[in-house]
């Protein structure tokens, strides 16, 4: 994933999106990644995240542009700034972004990343085993979606 900030832009396969913000791909069809999503939109009151799903053709298509499977993803990815960020660092980069409580995770990044990773890939690899794999696509009530939820 070693591309340069902002290079999807010059990727004629990647739509056009607004990247004025941190933006989260999330598997649209995995109850753990959309019940994040569902808790980052309920969380980010400021409205500072927008987030798709790998699903979408924005999604996929920036998917395949970092060189990750769109149909199997195994990350959320945090396109913050024109950079991605994968696995754990994704995710802290995502906390980071959050109110307390859950800033709190960034503690996390005092793990080895190779330690961290191997947790997260854990994690990822059985994700759609875990309990609650029934979960609701709608979005959390008095959410705005219309400058939220892009792809």
């Amino acid at each position: 994933m070693g591309r340069g900030a902002y290079s999807y832009r010059e990727d004629p396969a990647v739509p056009a999106f607004p990247d004025d913000r941190p933006l989260v791909l999330f598997d649209g069809d995995c109850a753990l990644c959309s019940g994040s999503a569902r808790k980052i939109l309920k969380h980010d009151l400021a409205g500072s995240i927008r987030l798709a799903p790998t699903q979408s053709t924005l999604g996929r298509a920036l998917l395949v542009h970092y060189g990750v499977d769109p149909d199997d993803p195994y990350t959320m990815l945090l396109i913050q700034d024109g950079v991605a960020y994968q696995r754990s660092d994704g995710a802290l980069g995502i906390a980071a972004l959050l109110p307390w409580p859950y800033r709190l995770a960034v503690l996390g990044r005092i793990v080895p990343r190779g330690v961290r990773d191997t947790l997260y890939d854990f994690i990822a690899r059985h994700r759609r085993r875990l309990p609650g794999a029934t979960w609701c696509a709608m979005p959390p009530q008095g959410v705005d979606l219309s400058d939220r939820v892009v792809g």
